[in-house]
């Protein structure tokens, strides 16, 4: 029974909720996500959005470092842009630096086909699949994702694990709580994609989201415009 609630529960939410992306961000101009590990501030993302006519720019920028005993393990800094015309998806492009590796992505609309140039996959695929961007959530209806990083492209199961009740910075959320995984047979701790992701129930914002991988990281909203 429980099953079946959460099934309906996430049907509601994938045919009800989701909106026209130029419609659903008319309001907002930008989010900015702290990112936590093991509940330390390590650096931040953050997005903003640009509305004009059918036309939805995102630009996107984030960064952090990991040290340990005065040792840099990490330097991550990473720069994209994604243009939706009437809520699809038309270009994406990123470049990222991750200590001395250097990763990009280029992503456009043709003919129907989204085509793939990045440092980890070249190629073409559907046009309705996602970039791999949290703060997109129609992301939790398909079964494939881009990855913003490199291109890879990742088949996903999305799983509903119901509504809960959330504080970030002592604000209060009533949050639909979602667990991405890497739609394989590899054993949970070895799956490439174990994500959970937080969105608020109002408004559909992206408001968390965590994984474990040698040790917790988070990220979380912090500040909205």
């Amino acid at each position: 029974m429980k099953k079946l609630i959460l099934f309906f529960l996430f049907f509601l939410f994938t045919t009800n909720y989701v909106y026209p992306h130029v419609a659903h961000y008319n309001k907002i101009n930008s989010l900015k996500y702290g990112l936590y590990l093991n509940n330390k501030l390590i650096g931040n993302h953050s997005f903003t959005f640009t509305k004009n006519n059918n036309f939805l720019v995102v630009n996107s920028s984030g960064n952090f470092k990991v040290s340990k005993l005065g040792v840099e393990l990490m330097n991550f800094n990473t720069k994209g842009e994604e243009i939706y015309e009437k809520g699809k998806l038309i270009k994406f492009i990123s470049n990222t630096q991750q200590n001395d590796k250097s990763k990009f992505v280029k992503v456009l609309l043709k003919n129907n086909k989204l085509l793939i140039d990045g440092s980890s996959y070249k190629g073409e695929t559907e046009k309705n699949i996602s970039i791999g961007s949290w703060w997109n959530h129609e992301i939790i209806k398909i079964s494939k994702q881009i990855s913003p990083i490199s291109g890879r492209i990742i088949k996903q199961r999305v799983a509903f694990l119901g509504k809960e009740k959330i504080s970030i910075n002592n604000v209060d959320f009533n949050a639909l709580h979602f667990h991405f995984t890497s739609d394989d047979d590899k054993p949970l701790a070895k799956k490439k994609l174990n994500m959970h992701v937080w969105y608020d129930e109002k408004t559909l914002l992206w408001i968390k989201s965590s994984y474990d991988k040698f040790g917790l990281w988070e990220y979380r909203l912090i500040e909205q415009n």
